[in-house]
Order: structure tokens, then C-alpha cells, then sequence
């Protein structure tokens, strides 16, 4: 398996009050470190926030299921370890969870080709989850990458891989806060054809419009990515348009899918980054991949401008390194996260050229350069950003999950501790 990395000298500016005050660590546990299962960046979500209660999820240093909450403001953190437990040994296993609009936890768990996990709080605000149970009862059978989104009414969207890595498919349910039911939306919003796959990355605009990227994968190896996709949804995931207000006829299949940004096969494309809109409900998307002709994979924020794409490169990287092969990689850099508060955008992330921090680049709009904070002072090794989407969506203030743990490359387990699990507060 080929995975080479070069260490050079880090090219983006650094500037220490780009974010304002000094950020503060609010400490909750000890978390299993020994993957990077507590920390991908596909978790959505590990933190959620209904009300001035905000809540948190991580596997324990023995793998059991473990929810946190919080009065906002305050560091006296209320610790439930739940009955369930995950394969831990598996990065892709990660706990993913959402508050709907009665304030009950809803948590998936454990999947990577699993039958569904999922079960919700017994009572608005209760730790305590009920028994497993089924969603719509049918194509639950192969579950992968479950992800809650909130909608403004308080529902819950919930999208997940049906099937494997490069012949997987996109299938997505919505839950009625009203009945307390979920029901299916799409058994096949984007179809891989028994041929290839879709990773995703997907938000809601303050609006309500779903907005939808993804690359496709042709195989099960990670150097098969390959072109940034795009749709949106004006009506709560039943019907899916192009950037230019075209219909999509469903499911989207890759002959039909808009291509945002091309990028051909082998480029060091990464899949499951994140998305967000600008002021006017524009895409903005965050991932990385190398150039033809360049050795060296750049940080990338792909745009809608009203017009057409456009593409700039976040800071200027100076580390080669080269990604193929299959399973959870452990890659020098992270995957990104961006948000948006109206004025600037804020692009997390995590490199090895800046000693494996947690860190952010900056730039407000109408300006040009990235100015970047580190935000921790110890590294984080194989970390990857997840947010409290609900408290930036509500209140703009930008609470995300830390822990540094460790990831062997092509699935394997490390001999990390357990490591403390943080809420890092960004001023």
C-alpha cells in the first residue's frame, strides 16, 4: 500500500488574534485514542445544542456509548455511560447525533456495513437512550456514515451509505417532530449504479435549502476520487435542483450529477470534508487535492458566486505526500471543516507543517488573504473538526469537539492512552 510523506516548511501566515480572544478548553472525560474513531470528521453530529443545554457524545476508554450535557457558560459537565457499546478498533464506526425540536437526543452508533444502531432519549433533556429500534424498518440492513441534519421546523434529516465503498448508495429519511415518526424521503437519492459510490458532505442554510456536494469513487481505494458534484434542495430533501435552478430527474447518477469543480482520478482527492453557504445562501465547499503536474495536496474552497464555480487555495502548503490505498488513513493533514458568520469564513483544520494543531485560517469576504490561528498549543495528531452545528447555525459561537488520538494506517490500531476530551470555545 503506497501512503509517502514528506516534511517541509509550513507556507500559510500566521496570526494569532485572527479569531479574536483566547479560545478555552472545557475538559468532560477520558476518551478511547487509539483510532481516530472519536474524532473523524464525518461525525455528524458530536456536539448538539437545544435550548442553553448542550450535549456531547464519545466513545469511552472501554468503547461504551457516552453522552455529556451543559448549561452553556459553565464547565460542570453531566457524564451518562450508556449501555451500548461500539468496535472502537474501527474508525469508521463513529457515534453521530442530533436534538430535535422537543429536545430529545437522537444517537446513531457502530456502523460500517451494520444493520441500524440508532435510539433516542426517553425524555426531552434525559441522557438515559431507550432501546435500539429501526427507523422505516427497511433498507436499514447495511448501514455506513449516518449523519443528522436539523431543519428549521425542528425535524431531522438523516442520510447514510447503503451499501460498500465504490457501489455504495445515498438514501436519506426525515423525522416529523410533530408525530415522533420518521418516514423514508429517498431509498436512493444519489445512485453509484452498482459501479461506484458517493461521499458526501451536506448543510442547511439559514433558509431551509439543503445544500449537497460530493466526489465519486470508482473502487474502493481511496485514489479513485474524483470530481466535485453539487445539489440543493428547496423543499426538504423531496426534490433536487442544479446551481442553475435546473431539475434533477431522481436518484442522480454521475451521467447526470453537476459538476462543480473536475478533478480526475489520482489528484490525492479526499471525500467527507464539509460545506457551507455564504450571506446569500451560496455553496462553499472545503476539501484538498494536488494538482496535475504539483506534488503537493492544497487546502481548496470551492464557490458559487451566483454565476458559475470558482475555486481559490486556502494558504500555501509546502508538504507532499501521496494517498492511496484503502481503510481509514492516517494522513499528515486533516480534513476540513468551514463556517461562515456572515463577515468572514473560517476554515479548521489540522497539518503536521504547524505541529499537528488545532487550527484556523481566516478571510473575510471581499478580501483575499487566509490569515491563520492555532488554536490549541499541543498537537492533536490523527484529530479531525466536528462542530456544535446547532449553536453556530443559532448563536454564531463556534464550539468544536477536541481529543488527540492516533490512527495506524489501512485500519490499524495504535497503542495510544485514552486522552482527555475537550469543548474548544472560540472566542
Amino acid at each position: 500500500m503506497k501512503f509517502r510523506i514528506f516534511i517541509a516548511v509550513a507556507g500559510l501566515m500566521l496570526a494569532f488574534n485572527a479569531l479574536g480572544g483566547k479560545p478555552h478548553l472545557s475538559r468532560i472525560g477520558e476518551g478511547y485514542s487509539a483510532t481516530s474513531v472519536n474524532t473523524a470528521v464525518f461525525r455528524a453530529n458530536s456536539l448538539a445544542t437545544h435550548g442553553d443545554t448542550q450535549y456531547a457524545s464519545y466513545y469511552d476508554p472501554e468503547g461504551y456509548l457516552t453522552l455529556a450535557s451543559r448549561k452553556l457558560g459553565t464547565d460542570d459537565w453531566t457524564i451518562k455511560r450508556t449501555r451500548y457499546k461500539g468496535k472502537v478498533t474501527d474508525g469508521h464506526n463513529v457515534i453521530s447525533m442530533a436534538v430535535d425540536g422537543n429536545g430529545v437526543l437522537h444517537v446513531a452508533f457502530d456502523h460500517h456495513g451494520h444493520p441500524l444502531r440508532y435510539a433516542r432519549g426517553v425524555a426531552p433533556g434525559s441522557l438515559e437512550l431507550g432501546e435500539k429500534e429501526q427507523m422505516v424498518g427497511s433498507g436499514e440492513e447495511d448501514v455506513t456514515y449516518p449523519e443528522f441534519h436539523t431543519l428549521p421546523s425542528g425535524d431531522l434529516l438523516f442520510v447514510y451509505r447503503s451499501g460498500a465503498s465504490g457501489r455504495g448508495n445515498m438514501v436519506m429519511n426525515r423525522y416529523d417532530v410533530a408525530s415522533g415518526k420518521w418516514c423514508r424521503v429517498h431509498d436512493i437519492l444519489i445512485d453509484g449504479e452498482g459501479k461506484r459510490n458517493a461521499y458526501w458532505q451536506m448543510c442547511t442554510d439559514s433558509n431551509g435549502t439543503i445544500h449537497l456536494s460530493w466526489v465519486w469513487r470508482e473502487t474502493w481505494l481511496v485514489e479513485t476520487n474524483h470530481d466535485m458534484c453539487y445539489a440543493r434542495s428547496t423543499d426538504g430533501g423531496k426534490t433536487w435542483q442544479r446551481s442553475d435552478g435546473t431539475a434533477y430527474r431522481l436518484p442522480i447518477t454521475m451521467a447526470t450529477a453537476e459538476i462543480a469543480w473536475p478533478i480526475p482520478q489520482k489528484s490525492e482527492l479526499i471525500n467527507q470534508t464539509s460545506m457551507t453557504t455564504d450571506p446569500d445562501g451560496r455553496p462553499l465547499i472545503a476539501t484538498y487535492w494536488r494538482e496535475q503536474g504539483d506534488s503537493i495536496p492544497q487546502y481548496r474552497l470551492v464557490s458559487h458566486d451566483g454565476k458559475g464555480w470558482h475555486m481559490e487555495t486556502v494558504g500555501r502548503r509546502t508538504m507532499p505526500f501521496s494517498l492511496a490505498g484503502g481503510g481509514t488513513k492516517m494522513i499528515p493533514i486533516a480534513r476540513p471543516r468551514v463556517v461562515s458568520d456572515g463577515k468572514k469564513l473560517i476554515y479548521i483544520f489540522r497539518d503536521v507543517e504547524r505541529g499537528s494543531r488545532v487550527s484556523a485560517a481566516t478571510r473575510k469576504y471581499g478580501k483575499k488573504e487566509w490569515k491563520v490561528t492555532d488554536l490549541t498549543d499541543f498537537s492533536v495528531d490523527a484529530w479531525e473538526p466536528s462542530l456544535d452545528n446547532d449553536l453556530w447555525r443559532n448563536k454564531k459561537q463556534l464550539n468544536i469537539y477536541v481529543q488527540t488520538t492516533s490512527q495506524g494506517d489501512g485500519e490499524r490500531v495504535t497503542n495510544a492512552e485514552p486522552k482527555p476530551v475537550y469543548i474548544l470555545e472560540v472566542k
